[in-house]
């Protein structure tokens, strides 16, 4: 709730977007209880902050757990940063029960995970896991033209070195961003994987014309092809269960006045299914839908591919790690495939790797009034405790509270 009054927005959301002044404070706020929580901080040449707290071995690669801090332009309290928060109290936790690890254990909070201010999404982990390079993100510009690199800097979070390194095991809580656990009474959900996406920049070319004095079947409606658009993916999302969705987010019309037929439409589109070879027919039917709006409205489409993420299958070891989690807490727990991107799926393709969801109120995410209960945020964090400390190693230092 602390972490939530940086960037608070009216409605009980919050807008921290990345590497803006809201981000850096966030960062800040952070990096400052890590150091208090006897962590040494650190970040990298992508802005990606880890919190390093030391095991009896510095040899072994660390436990690392973690998430994001940035947030959609109304994002929520919880989205990304109760996985930052729920590492920081493991930490905590450790301390006050005078419980040293094997191995070091490290909390991270990722760079621009959301993809709203600059795409793709999953930046910072994907240059960490070595699946973006350095000079892709650091080139990277928002809608203003600014410089990734640049506003890195300006916030003074951009560090040294990236990625190269051994992880022992990845683990990272998160709300569900969906209704099942809430919907089944479930508290946990142990995740076994992710789906994979593709995303897609459209632009259509007309012809901007009068809007009155310029006959039906004499356009070149950008904004009627868009639609032809919205409306295909829509059933292409619907075309491909179990688990395929589809959707187009994000729109902008040129000339955008009342009186003048639209010669110019830019959108998004993505796709995602646990199935690969399913999302390859589901590509397959986006592109087919785009070159008939244009055929039908004598209009020009570029279609660009944003990110193509292969589907993301867990390590069997640190899902198992998860699941006796739950079960040594007495939690309900339901095993189930991951609908939203996160960090985790970019670090599968390094290390192990495995997610712990807890429910979120009416499955509601990316939205002010995103919310979970103490309780089981709380039981999150016990179930991430248990699945690091079976990868970490563990014992109590004598005369340590227990």
């Amino acid at each position: 709730m602390d972490l939530a009054e940086v960037g608070a927005i009216a409605g009980g959301g919050v807008r921290r977007l990345a590497l803006t002044d809201e981000d850096r404070r966030g960062r800040d706020l952070f990096a400052r209880w890590c150091r208090e929580a006897g962590c040494t901080v650190r970040y990298d040449a992508v802005g990606n902050v880890f919190a390093r707290r030391a095991g009896r071995d510095g040899a072994l690669p660390p436990v690392v757990t973690g998430s994001h801090l940035d947030t959609q332009p109304n994002g929520g309290r919880f989205d990304g940063a109760y996985g930052v928060m729920a590492g920081l109290e493991v930490v905590r936790a450790l301390n006050d029960a005078g419980i040293e690890t094997e191995a070091p254990i490290e909390v991270v909070a990722w760079t621009n995970e959301e993809g709203t201010r600059f795409a793709p999404s999953m930046m910072g982990s994907m240059a960490f896991a070595g699946l973006m390079s350095l000079d892709a993100v650091l080139g990277s510009r928002d809608a203003q033209g600014l410089a990734f690199g640049d506003e890195l800097a300006r916030i003074g979070y951009r560090g040294e070195g990236l990625g190269g390194r051994p992880i022992g095991a990845y683990f990272e809580a998160h709300i569900e961003q969906g209704p099942v656990l809430e919907e089944t009474n479930h508290t946990i959900g142990v995740v076994t994987g992710g789906q994979g996406q593709c995303w897609y920049d459209l632009e259509l070319a007309g012809q901007a014309a009068h809007a009155g004095s310029t006959p039906m079947d004499r356009r070149r409606d950008a904004l009627l092809g868009a639609a032809r658009v919205v409306e295909a993916v829509n059933r292409i999302g619907t075309a491909f269960p179990p688990g395929g969705v589809a959707t187009v987010g994000h729109l902008s019309v040129s000339p955008d006045s009342r009186n003048v037929i639209p010669g110019r439409v830019s959108m998004s589109i993505e796709i995602r299914h646990p199935d690969d070879g399913r999302r390859a027919a589901m590509d397959a039917a986006v592109r087919e839908a785009v070159a008939d709006a244009a055929a039908r409205g004598s209009l020009e489409a570029t279609l660009h591919e944003v990110l193509d993420q292969p589907a993301a299958p867990f390590d069997a070891d640190c899902v198992a790690a998860v699941r006796e989690g739950a079960r040594a807490e007495g939690l309900a727990y339901l095993e189930m495939v991951s609908g939203a991107a996160h960090d985790a799926i970019a670090i599968s393709r390094i290390a192990p790797t495995a997610m712990v969801f807890v429910p979120c109120a009416g499955g509601v995410s990316h939205n002010e009034a995103e919310s979970a209960t103490p309780a089981d945020l709380a039981a999150g964090c016990r179930v991430l405790a248990r699945a690091m400390l079976a990868r970490a190693g563990s014992a109590v230092r004598s005369g340590a509270a227990r």
